[in-house]
């Protein structure tokens, strides 16, 4: 898809003129960015993975007594331990690793808490680990700790606009950033809801790169199921080829959600699976290059088979 007819502007801040100006610019920078058609290294600190190929899958681990789907079934080091190893042999090329719940009506925790929970998975699994680990926090203190344990990405479901010092914090340890929308605004937004979603990554950009992260080491995602109604969750899923236009890996994290639930009926998330892959199915025929999933086999292999297709019906 070409950024033909995609209006990029910046979201401007009380941030001064000069500061405006630039962000506008860097902003309208992003119509030109390109896809990313040809695979290339993303260095992520000691390892490395391929972006830009073959669609990358990414566990879910939640070690948290109250997350919506697997609250409760991690909270043990063994449990987690075994629950990570089994996703890297079922095929998964990253860990997402949480402490905090962000369900709906969630408490938020303590860093102290957060840290307790999370450090003993990294500690351990880190250093045996054959695919980068991502530590999913929004706070600071949090993502040093986790970072200095061994983790390799950092995933922040606010994208670096909640807590700008989380840039700072990825700069210093030289890792990659997953930045998420998550726009208390959107459920009331009118408008085009990807031209607010880029709006919002230019800002995130931006942070990005006045702590020396360059746009390569960034990854963008959607949001579904933050701050979003049902119906906008949808058309973002299918429309997510419009963000490829930014230049950034793209990553989903659709797995089991409530949107899901919903359109089958009210089902739970115990019976959100089949939905779930048809979302997998859908991002990478988009060319979406991270799917982030609680079932790492099952939607590797409906990754697979989209990709195949995909591929042979463009030769």
């Amino acid at each position: 898809m070409t950024a033909k007819g995609i209006a990029c502007s910046a979201k401007r801040f009380s941030m001064g003129r000069d500061a405006a100006v630039q962000q506008d610019n860097f902003y309208h920078s992003m119509t030109s960015a390109g896809q990313l058609t040809t695979p290339r290294l993303l260095p992520c600190r000691d390892r490395q993975i391929v972006v830009g190929g073959e669609p990358l899958i990414v566990g879910v681990l939640n070690v948290t007594p109250d997350s919506f789907f697997d609250g409760g079934k991690f909270t043990v080091l063994e449990s987690a331990l075994a629950q990570a190893q089994r996703m890297v042999i079922d095929g998964a090329a990253m860990l997402d690793i949480g402490g905090q719940s962000t369900r709906p009506g969630h408490e938020e925790i303590s860093d102290e808490e957060e840290i307790a929970r999370v450090i003993p998975v990294l500690e351990a699994f880190a250093p045996r680990s054959s695919v980068p680990l991502s530590i999913d926090t929004y706070k600071p203190a949090v993502a040093r700790a986790a970072l200095r344990a061994g983790a390799h990405v950092l995933n922040d479901i606010h994208g670096l606009q909640r807590s700008p010092e989380l840039a700072e914090v990825a700069a210093e340890f030289g890792c990659p950033v997953i930045v998420m929308h998550n726009d208390v605004a959107f459920p009331e937004f009118a408008g085009d809801p990807i031209q607010s979603i880029k709006r919002f990554f230019a800002a995130s950009l931006e942070i990005a790169a006045r702590s020396g992260i360059s746009r390569e080491r960034v990854i963008l995602d959607p949001g579904i199921g933050f701050a979003k109604t049902p119906e906008q969750n949808l058309a973002i899923m299918g429309r997510l080829a419009e963000l490829k236009c930014v230049g950034c890996p793209l990553l989903l994290g659709a797995s089991r959600k409530s949107t899901i639930g919903r359109v089958l009926g009210g089902l739970p998330p115990e019976e959100r699976l089949e939905g779930t892959l048809a979302t997998t199915v859908l991002a990478v025929w988009q060319e979406v290059d991270f799917i982030r999933v609680h079932d790492v086999q099952a939607n590797l292999r409906a990754a697979q088979m989209a990709y195949a297709i995909r591929q042979a019906s463009s030769r």
